[in-house]
C-alpha cells in the first residue's frame, strides 16, 4: 500500500483567525469596529488565548490594528490608501492584460467569458457578495494568465484590501449590472487585442470605484464587546 501524506490539522486560532477574517471581508465587522478578547471568548465558547493569538495573525495580515491604550480595531481604509490600493493595481492589471494579449491565452478568454455569464447571473438575483467573488476572480484570472510569479504575489497581497473596498462599494452601485458592464467592456477590448482600448478600460474601472468609494459616506461601526 503506498504512503498517505499527513492529514492536515488546523488548530483553533487558525480557525478563528479565518472566521473573523471572513466576517472582516464580507463586511460584517465593518471598518473601525473594535474587538474585545472576552466578548469573542464568550461567543465562541473558548479561552482568550486562542483569540489573542488569532487577533495578532489578523493584525500581522493588515486587517486588524491594535491602537495603545484603546484596543484592536478593524483597519479603516481612508482616502489615501483606497487611492493606492486601485493605483497599484492598475498598474499590475495593466502589464497583466498586455501580457495576456501578446499571448492571447485562450484558455483564460474563456474562463474570463464564463465568469462574465456567472456575474450576470449573480446580478440578477442581486447577490453582492457572489457578485464581488466573480469580480476578484475575473481580475485575478488576467493576472494568472500573465504567467507572472511577481504580479499574482502582488495581485494576492492586494486581494484582502481590496475586498474590504468590494464589500463597502455595494451602496454605490444601486444597479449592480453597471458593474457587469465595466468587466464586459474590459474583456471585449483585451479579447480583441485592442491593446490601448484594454488599458484605457482598465484604468477607467480602477479610477471609478475609487470615486464611488470617495463618494460613499463610511457606515457607522458597533462595538463588538470589550
Amino acid at each position: 500500500m503506498s504512503e498517505f501524506e499527513p492529514v492536515a490539522r488546523r488548530s483553533t486560532p487558525e480557525i478563528i483567525a479565518d472566521q473573523l477574517r471572513e466576517r472582516i471581508l464580507d463586511g460584517t465587522l465593518e471598518p473601525g469596529t473594535q474587538l474585545g478578547e472576552a466578548a469573542l471568548a464568550r461567543s465562541m465558547e473558548v479561552s482568550r488565548g486562542p483569540i489573542r493569538e488569532a487577533m495578532q495573525r489578523l493584525i500581522q495580515e493588515g486587517l486588524l490594528e491594535n491602537i495603545r491604550h484603546r484596543g484592536v480595531f478593524v483597519i479603516e481604509l481612508g482616502p489615501d490608501d483606497i487611492a493606492d490600493i486601485y493605483s497599484a493595481r492598475s498598474f499590475l492589471e495593466r502589464a497583466a492584460a498586455e501580457a495576456l494579449m501578446q499571448r492571447h491565452d485562450q484558455e483564460a478568454l474563456d474562463t474570463l467569458a464564463t465568469l462574465l455569464d456567472r456575474m450576470e447571473q449573480a446580478a440578477d438575483a442581486k447577490d453582492w457578495g457572489r457578485l464581488s467573488d466573480l469580480d476578484l476572480r475575473f481580475h485575478e484570472t488576467i493576472v494568472m494568465a500573465s504567467h507572472s510569479i511577481r504580479l499574482g504575489r502582488m495581485f494576492h497581497t492586494l486581494m484582502a484590501e481590496t475586498r474590504m473596498c468590494l464589500a463597502a462599494l455595494e451602496p454605490a452601485y444601486p444597479r449592480p449590472h453597471d458593474i457587469v458592464d465595466e468587466h464586459r467592456a474590459m474583456y471585449a477590448a483585451i479579447e480583441a487585442g485592442r491593446r490601448e482600448e484594454a488599458l484605457e478600460r482598465i484604468d477607467a474601472h480602477m479610477a471609478r470605484a475609487q470615486r464611488k468609494l470617495a463618494a460613499t459616506p463610511p457606515a457607522t461601526s458597533e462595538l463588538a464587546g470589550a
